[in-house]
């Protein structure tokens, strides 16, 4: 719980490297609230079938995008990579596959042009 909440900490911070951990644990997390809100609106009978989101899966949304968008940003940079490449994304299927292998990636070792390693640091 620490690692997500280390990322919402730091809301809007696009610069340094965040490590595959902080990452993954960000994901993870979000994913079980995502799922526990979506549940919880379906209960309520706030949720539209046909989007699949409700109230208050929508507001968490919406809530977490920017701080979403920061960690996926500083995941590449740990990586090496310049943060455009989420864009990548945007292709079908393959994009996917593409920014999975780079956020699995260990991180590049020492300090690069985003900052020093986070590894070091803990």
């Amino acid at each position: 719980m620490n690692w997500y909440l280390e990322v919402i900490r730091k809301y809007a911070q696009f610069s340094g490297r965040a490590r595959r951990k902080e990452y993954w644990f960000f994901v993870l997390f979000n994913l079980i609230i995502s799922i526990a809100l979506t549940f919880v609106d379906s209960v309520i009978g706030t949720l539209n079938t046909e989007t699949g989101y409700g109230v208050l899966s929508g507001i968490y949304s919406l809530a977490v995008l920017i701080p979403s968008l920061a960690v996926s940003f500083r995941r590449l940079h740990d990586t090496g990579r310049n943060a455009w490449w989420l864009l990548i994304g945007l292709i079908p299927i393959i994009g996917a596959i593409v920014l999975l292998v780079f956020m699995v990636q260990d991180s590049q070792e020492g300090e690069n042009e985003y900052g020093a390693s986070p590894k070091l640091e803990v």
